[in-house]
């Protein structure tokens, strides 16, 4: 059974990633829910369903963020929720765990974001729980490295089950050097795919 002796054991999933139903997010989540023991629902932030998923947060004892990095920052489409989060104050406020994951090999790079996400916690009196560091983005999901990724988020989906919360983190075991190297390949093979050379993707201009 997937509870954890009272019926508070429940967890939202909620993918916050500006591009979520295609997202290397969804995949974390997925992952998760396979780990977790107790009752879980998986939900997408949306523009359109702020309000619903702030009216369903009550009935959980647990969310999970999960949502990648951008620019050092947590991505505006999921500011946009939490913003309506503060407006809209659940009875019961359950606590808030993270998954994030970022493309630079380091899992420190998403310690801001982390930081910005406990500070809403406890300004907005949310208990606050695991966070789960990845770095190397969606190579460590491609790649046998996998198998690390999986163990983390075993422990983490363990410490919200047994409610010992704790920080973990993961990446690819491999140099910078060799990591860049590699990013490097792979983005330059995926332009000459799509017809973009190497010096094209280089310039600043997005077209």
């Amino acid at each position: 059974s997937k509870q954890r002796g009272d019926s508070m054991g429940k967890v939202m999933i909620i993918n916050a990633s500006p591009r979520a139903p295609k997202s290397n997010s969804k995949q974390y989540a997925q992952l998760f829910s396979e780990y977790c023991r107790l009752d879980t629902e998986y939900c997408e932030v949306k523009k359109s369903n702020h309000l619903t998923l702030c009216q369903m947060i009550e009935n959980y004892s647990d969310i999970v963020f999960v949502f990648p990095l951008y620019a050092d920052s947590i991505p505006v489409t999921f500011l946009n929720f939490l913003k309506a989060l503060e407006e809209n104050v659940p009875l019961k406020k359950p606590t808030i765990s993270v998954v994030i994951n970022c493309g630079f090999i380091e899992p420190y790079q998403n310690d801001i974001a982390v930081k910005m996400l406990q500070l809403f916690a406890k300004k907005n009196g949310y208990p606050f729980g695991s966070v789960l560091k990845i770095g190397s983005g969606e190579a460590i999901l491609t790649t046998p490295f996998r198998i690390f990724l999986k163990a983390r988020m075993k422990k983490f989906a363990i410490s919200i089950e047994k409610q010992k919360y704790n920080n973990f983190q993961v990446t690819m075991p491999i140099s910078k050097k060799m990591f860049i190297k590699a990013s490097t390949a792979y983005w330059t093979n995926y332009g000459k795919k799509n017809g973009i050379s190497k010096e094209q993707m280089e310039i600043m201009e997005i077209e």
